[in-house]
């Protein structure tokens, strides 16, 4: 046996094939390829565009495209090999390869205007995916989604209304999109836990959701990203910057959040 094939089989390879969900290895893996990517893309976009808030709600329909394609795999519309590209990591390559020329081509055809055609092109694409899935899926949790975004909104107006008393800096669009998008993910995290018998597959929040119980998740989110929001909007850095971080973690809390709403909605 070669070890190395081996190693790779069971941190790599078996996590998708199998749906293991994630392990330290892998985990540590695609948080330093994610890391080294933003570093890249946030050099070579910064030559072209700000990163403001426009920009990230040109994205969003793009976030919304990468869930819903993600739905589409768990419900067993697509067959391996090609079902692994709709697997995390591979399907945020997939919608980068989508999203990344699209928004240079509007950027050229459309400087000032450009996240609108965009969001636009995100949106289209993002309507043919739910499409799919309300199309042929039976919607068993109607409530499911509804609860997730009310929660969400009730939390992210708590917050804009404590900030913007105690600490305006971060009482900004994007600090609140950062944060509405994370209570999007523990509060979906939580409600399919704790009412409808999913499980966690990441290993720190899988961790603390076994010592303490799925209710932690919403709690956890709150404290993090209230402290990491306050670092950067605290810091003496290049605001273009501190945007484009911004735009990350609302990628990263609503891309999931979204798709395990959307999953638990038709309990696939």
């Amino acid at each position: 046996m070669n070890p190395i094939y081996d190693f790779i089989k069971k941190y790599y390879i078996d996590s998708i094939v199998y749906k293991q969900g994630y392990n330290p290895v892998n985990t540590l893996t695609f948080a330093v390829i994610l890391l080294i990517v933003v570093v890249f893309l946030y050099r070579f976009l910064r030559r072209y565009i700000e990163f403001d808030f426009k920009f990230v709600a040109g994205n969003i329909p793009f976030v919304i495209l990468g869930s819903s394609a993600r739905v589409i795999e768990d419900a067993g519309f697509l067959k391996p090999p090609i079902s692994y590209i709709f697997m995390t990591p591979f399907i945020y390559i997939l919608i980068f390869a989508i999203a990344f020329p699209t928004l240079m081509l509007s950027i050229k055809l459309k400087k000032e205007d450009y996240w609108k055609y965009y969001a636009a092109t995100g949106g289209l694409l993002s309507l043919i995916c739910l499409a799919i899935l309300f199309g042929s899926l039976e919607i068993v949790n109607a409530w499911l989604f509804p609860a997730v975004v009310f929660f969400a909104i009730i939390l992210t107006l708590t917050y804009q209304v404590v900030f913007k008393t105690i600490y305006p800096a971060m009482n900004n669009h994007l600090s609140k999109t950062v944060f509405f998008s994370h209570m999007v993910d523990g509060f979906a995290t939580f409600l399919g836990i704790q009412f409808l018998g999913y499980w966690e597959l990441h290993v720190l929040p899988r961790l603390l959701i076994d010592i303490f119980g799925p209710w932690i998740m919403v709690v956890a989110k709150l404290v993090v990203f209230v402290l990491v929001l306050y670092v950067l909007d605290s810091v003496d850095e290049d605001e273009n910057f501190r945007n484009f971080i911004k735009f990350i973690l609302v990628v990263l809390g609503l891309a999931p959040g979204v798709r395990d709403a959307l999953r638990m909605t038709f309990a696939t």
